[in-house]
């Protein structure tokens, strides 16, 4: 799901549990568990975080066609609308419930933001034209992008108190996305051929994390032991899901997605969570895949 242009590319918009058997080249067989996520009566349903508790986040299209931010709790459907603007995504979320996404606000820019306590709270670097919130661990600290003056994009990571612009050495624009508790973060950059490719940062340098075979790399989200949910595409331009994980990678598919799969969230409980396009192509439904 490439999140390096803005909101189009950034977020790509079951009752049954299916099992499929999937294989990345280097990696032994691994069996995930699929279960279609919806929300009644939605249009469209889009599920892009989940925290050890199993609460996820995302958004979805109402029957009247407005897109609206939720938070999935078990069957407990919470909608989340920041008040600033329209079309809430939420990303991510923390064991301790804190929320962070972005929102097109009157400009029609994204704004990224942080919803916690009950309240939403803008945040990002100050001066830029758009920004995105995309990642949030435990200890409240938040990842993401935005686009500079310039119209350049960058990843960023906030402590709370400070931004630190994420730049990956050599590259066109550079995201950021996943943080887990040790502060490692998940980056997706854009290389001198125009390919998106992956990188772990852990604090000082940045390491390729690719998943073999793939013609675009995006590294989502990361659990505490340094497992990576992405999406990935191939040679005709299809988005697949996998997991880098214990050094290896295993690529999924939803049986449901035969017109793409795309691997967002992880906890760590071994849930993973995404987005999948069933053959009609213009709507999407959310799951939870256990492994």
């Amino acid at each position: 799901m490439n999140k390096i242009k803005g909101t189009a590319v950034r977020l790509l918009f079951g009752l049954l549990g299916l099992a499929a058997l999937s294989t990345a080249s280097n990696a032994p067989t691994l069996t995930f568990k699929f279960t279609t996520v919806e929300v009644k009566n939605a249009q469209d349903t889009r599920v892009y975080g989940v925290n050890n508790s199993g609460v996820m986040v995302g958004q979805y299209i109402d029957s009247a066609g407005t897109a609206h931010g939720m938070m999935l709790a078990g069957k407990k459907l919470t909608t989340l609308d920041d008040p600033s603007g329209s079309s809430t995504f939420c990303i991510g979320i923390n064991s301790k419930g804190a929320i962070v996404g972005s929102y097109v606000n009157s400009s029609g820019a994204t704004q990224a933001f942080l919803y916690n306590g009950g309240s939403f709270a803008d945040i990002g670097p100050s001066g830029a034209l758009d920004s995105g919130a995309d990642g949030i661990n435990d200890k409240g600290f938040v990842t993401g992008s935005y686009t500079d003056s310039n119209g350049a994009t960058h990843g960023f990571a906030w402590n709370g108190k400070k931004y630190k612009t994420l730049d990956v050495p050599g590259a066109s624009s550079t995201s950021a996305w996943g943080i887990n508790n040790r502060g490692w973060i998940t980056v997706q950059w854009t290389d001198s051929a125009g390919n998106v490719e992956s990188s772990l940062y852990k604090g000082k340098t940045y390491t390729t994390i690719d998943v073999p075979g793939a013609v675009g790399s995006y590294a989502h989200s990361i659990d505490s032991a340094g497992n990576v949910v992405y999406s990935w595409t191939d040679s005709t331009g299809l988005f697949h899901g996998a997991l880098g994980m214990g050094g290896k990678y295993y690529k999924f598919d939803d049986p449901k997605g035969t017109n793409g799969t795309y691997g967002d969230g992880i906890n760590d409980h071994r849930l993973i969570v995404g987005v999948y396009h069933d053959n009609a192509g213009s709507t999407a439904e959310g799951f939870k895949a256990t492994y």
